[in-house]
């Protein structure tokens, strides 16, 4: 596979608001408004699904006019453990009915526990071909701050020991020795208490730096604390060994170089809440919602050590914001990431805006390369991650962590609005054109289907691409029959 080296070629067009990426004919290849990995739509190969020029025997329960007649009578139960509006009016009104766990379901919105649970050698539960649930089994391989590091450094390390040019080094500025040149995106991390000798001999080398700490299994700002002296972890770490702490004794932590030059908006630190739905890690299938949004601390941001300990200064959760005086319950501290767009290229210009956005898009992209080889892949499963994102004042993307279960509260009405859209897109891309969960599907949507999801990364077309690109040099005759796929 070529290397994509200029990120820029990575922007995705999250500043227009239109609902799918324009397809125009261009000779051969099909192109779209805004750059995707490959050039390439997922719409354009669905083409030959649903029109029956594919010959798969896998694709075969996918067509509109090939799967659907086998479904007429079916009628599809769904099952979720949220009582959110955002769920169940996007299930009832595809005609979908609500059933118990126990019963016979098709598509199930669980949670994460009843997920492992369904899937746990114990339970001999065993799916068939038209079920589908909304988490893949180890999800916590991306989801879990510490394994998350752990995934990204072992693939950094992978690519470095084959040679890959993904993996050069270059000076570090901020740390001693090297950094990574296009794999820098996640701070400098520790796990605690293994990693604690390795952190101790980072911090010494750059003492006036801040820290920040996490619990690995929690979220929505739960024990998060930042540090800025070791005498202060070291208290920390005697009181987590008291009588009164049993549960923090036994938890990990990671502790993070904290980004102090954010980027600031209004005086106030701000972070990206982004959705990414993953329908397959092998081979990786991912779309990014365009809909996402930013969110803002309600009180100006300050490095002096007296607000070292306010987290309406560093968090910008909106589970810790909305509990402060200044919190707004009109828009929530929340921007639409079309007006971060317009906002950076009205100050910093256009160029540089996108090249943010790119490097964006290239970081979800290697965050889920990264957990990919570990993921069990099952095909019934989709997800749907929450990435949070935080850019420096220099307009580089941090990856802080990811969520398998973002939020589906509403704080505002256009929150609602966002998050009825999101379900609905899921359930487009997800499903069969027929509209029934089937594992036999090739999991390649339409451009229609898309709605405001675009794609990423899909390493079966990319694949497919390279070897029609490979065999059309073989006969003109070759080159014409696949440019025919394109129309």
């Amino acid at each position: 596979m070529a290397v994509v080296w200029d990120m820029s070629q990575w922007t995705q067009a999250w500043r227009t608001d239109s609902l799918q990426p324009t397809v125009r004919w261009s000779g051969t290849r099909t192109t779209t408004s805004g750059t995707n990995m490959y050039g390439r739509t997922a719409g354009g190969a669905n083409q030959s699904v649903t029109n029956g020029t594919s010959n798969s025997g896998a694709n075969s329960g996918g067509g509109a006019s090939g799967g659907a007649q086998g479904h007429d009578k079916l009628k599809i139960g769904f099952c979720t453990d949220l009582d959110k509006s955002v769920l169940v009016n996007n299930f009832e009104k595809r005609g979908w009915h609500q059933v118990n766990g126990d019963d016979d379901w098709h598509f199930y919105w669980a949670g994460v526990q009843t997920c492992r649970n369904i899937f746990s050698v114990d339970s001999g539960y065993r799916m068939h071909d038209n079920q589908m649930i909304n988490h893949f089994p180890n999800h916590y391989e991306l989801s879990r701050k510490d394994l998350l590091v752990k995934n990204i450094k072992r693939y950094r390390k992978d690519l470095e020991r084959d040679g890959n040019p993904l993996a050069e080094k270059t000076e570090s500025n901020n740390s001693s020795g090297t950094r990574y040149l296009y794999l820098d995106f996640v701070p400098t991390t520790f796990v605690l208490p293994a990693d604690y000798n390795m952190f101790v001999e980072e911090y010494r080398k750059f003492p006036l730096s801040t820290w920040i700490m996490k619990p690995c299994g929690k979220s929505q700002g739960a024990g998060i604390f930042l540090i800025n002296k070791l005498s202060k972890l070291k208290k920390w770490s005697r009181e987590a060994k008291g009588p009164f702490h049993p549960q923090i004794a036994k938890e990990s932590y990671v502790i993070s170089r904290y980004i102090d030059n954010p980027l600031l908006i209004g005086g106030k630190k701000f972070d990206l809440r982004l959705y990414v739905l993953v329908a397959s890690f092998r081979p990786l299938k991912a779309y990014l919602f365009k809909q996402g949004f930013c969110r803002f601390c309600t009180v100006k941001y300050d490095t002096s050590v007296t607000e070292l300990d306010n987290m309406y200064v560093h968090l910008t959760n909106v589970s810790v914001q909305k509990h402060g005086g200044e919190y707004n319950t009109l828009h929530g501290g929340k921007w639409s990431v079309q007006n971060l767009a317009l906002y950076l290229e009205g100050t910093r210009g256009k160029e540089v805006t996108d090249r943010l956005f790119g490097a964006i898009s290239w970081l979800i992209v290697h965050s889920l390369r990264a957990v990919a080889p570990v993921m069990a892949s099952d095909r019934h499963c989709f997800e749907c991650y929450g990435y949070d994102i935080i850019i420096d004042n220099a307009l580089k993307p941090w990856l802080v962590e990811v969520n398998a279960s973002p939020s589906l509260t509403s704080t505002t009405v256009n929150d609602r609005i966002l998050k009825y859209k999101l379900i609905d897109n899921i359930l487009s891309v997800v499903l069969p054109p027929d509209g029934v969960p089937d594992v036999r599907w090739n999991k390649v949507p339409s451009a229609d289907a898309l709605g405001n999801f675009e794609l990423l990364i899909d390493e079966e077309l990319a694949a497919q691409d390279e070897q029609h690109q490979n065999s059309s040099s073989n006969t003109h005759s070759k080159t014409s029959k696949m440019g025919s796929r394109w129309k």
